[in-house]
């Protein structure tokens, strides 16, 4: 066996893709390459900017002297396939074809890793591993219920950084994450919010489908009527145009025209009470959800995780601790890992201390018993 192996990990974003190559478990090189925003808006889907993310890749590599010749392994985010279990998954053609395809109904940039590592596969091989994709699902029965009959909730959550840090958050303490039940928030331009039961996630809002609270760029959760009496007075709206204002355009965009935290914060700090008001009012939905999934454990709670880039405002931290508190103790973990986690499973594939699970080309869950 080797002693050292070259792992390069694939995190795409809305504008950016991050990458990084770790040299077992120590990462040697990281940045952001970022895309122009512009020229991202001329190609009509996700799907299409692929070449175009690849090709700008190649040159940065190029540029900076990075050769991924001899690769041992490509670790990329996963996107929107079927839902899946959590874990580690070899990358092969099925579940490239269905996060293509968005067969867990998102259109989301994380689209793109798998993707990315399949085509870099093509021209430096090496083995290809996904892994806790956004739509690993662990909800219960009864989270999956909504009061329209057919139509129920799904899991659509930040897994990857919420159980890597997690995990990371139970080895700082001594504890085992499959032990404790936990309340992860991972804020930023999404915010997903989940019920960590014993090492599962039990519950959660569906922040990247506009559930739960609004963000920098979503709405979060509307009431029914005033949505749809919204919509209905807007002039030549069509669908895509809804589903665009509930994931893209909806938030601080909606209200103040940007989704850049940094520009808000600089606008309150300047005396704005308007964008006071946008900004507290995303903290207190943020808030409510951490009760309502300290509710869902019954109240068991023995630490709430906030990570995530908003945690670089200090605000948002003293207004959860001073309402959730009581709750449980608090720890924010500010950096996101889900470079380091993606690298970790890659290099416990490569070492043999685990195998790669495959994917089975459907949902996990497919409905319950009784309507079938």
């Amino acid at each position: 066996m080797k002693d050292v192996f070259r792992i390069f990990v694939l995190n795409p974003g809305s504008t950016s893709t991050k990458v990084a190559l770790f040299e077992n478990d120590t990462c040697v090189y990281k940045t952001c390459v970022y895309h122009d925003a512009n020229k991202l808006l001329t190609y009509p889907t996700l799907n299409d900017q692929l070449n175009y993310r690849l090709e700008v890749i190649d040159q940065y590599l190029q540029e900076n002297g990075i050769d991924l010749t001899g690769i041992d392994a490509f670790a990329a985010r996963g996107g929107s396939p079927y839902s899946m279990e959590s874990g580690a998954y070899a990358i092969n053609w099925q579940i490239v074809k269905d996060t293509y395809d968005m067969r867990g109904g998102l259109d989301h940039a994380s689209n793109l890793g798998v993707q990315l590592a399949w085509e870099l596969n093509k021209k430096y091989g090496g083995i290809m591993i996904t892994a806790d994709p956004i739509c690993v699902d662990e909800y219960t029965d009864v989270a999956r219920m909504t009061g329209v009959k057919g139509v129920y909730r799904k899991s659509h959550l930040h897994t990857l950084n919420m159980k890597g840090t997690a995990r990371l958050h139970a080895k700082l303490h001594g504890e085992k994450y499959e032990e404790r039940n936990y309340i992860v928030c991972h804020i930023d331009g999404g915010v997903t919010i989940a019920a960590h039961c014993h090492g599962k996630m039990i519950d959660g809002n569906d922040g990247i489908a506009g559930e739960g609270p609004y963000t920098p760029s979503r709405t979060g959760g509307i009431p029914v009527n005033e949505y749809t009496e919204y919509l209905e007075q807007q002039d030549n709206l069509d669908f895509a145009e809804v589903k665009k204002l509930c994931v893209r355009t909806g938030g601080f965009i909606s209200h103040l025209g940007t989704s850049n935290s940094d520009q808000v914060h600089a606008m309150i700090e300047a005396g704005d009470k308007y964008a006071e008001l946008v900004w507290n009012g995303m903290i207190y939905n943020i808030i409510k959800m951490i009760g309502a999934m300290a509710a869902v454990l019954s109240g068991k709670v023995d630490a709430i995780i906030l990570t995530g880039g908003l945690m670089r405002f200090p605000e948002i931290i003293q207004q959860i601790e001073a309402q959730c508190g009581w709750i449980a103790p608090i720890s924010v973990y500010p950096d996101e890992v889900e470079n380091e986690v993606l690298a970790d499973y890659a290099l416990q594939v490569l070492r043999g201390e685990i195998e790669a699970k495959t994917y089975p080309g459907h949902p996990v869950w497919q409905g319950f018993d009784f309507e079938h």
